[in-house]
């Protein structure tokens, strides 16, 4: 089962998401821990699809820019998404000017 409540915030709505699992799933880990690797994982799983940029992706994961690109690194996802002939081009335009 899934429960999923909406409250008001200062700035607009914070969303809660209630998810069962089952004890011997989780029977080992602190409840905060659990909370903290379904934000990354789900903050990650957005950024890999386009959905979300890397600054929205490492805030809704609860960390700054430099340890959600750092939890990139660790799940193999680039976070430079360019071709190496838009990079060429790009380092082309600095020797010009």
């Amino acid at each position: 089962m899934i429960f999923v409540s909406t409250l008001s915030q200062r700035r607009g709505y914070l969303m809660q998401i209630a998810v069962d699992l089952p004890n011997d799933f989780v029977a080992f880990q602190a409840v905060p821990d659990i909370r903290q690797e379904i934000r990354i994982s789900y903050a990650l799983w957005l950024y890999q699809q386009g959905r979300v940029t890397l600054g929205k992706a490492a805030e809704l994961a609860g960390c700054n820019i430099y340890d959600f690109m750092s939890i990139c690194k660790t799940n193999r996802q680039p976070v430079i998404d360019s071709t190496r002939d838009e990079l060429l081009e790009e380092l082309n335009g600095f020797s010009q000017s």
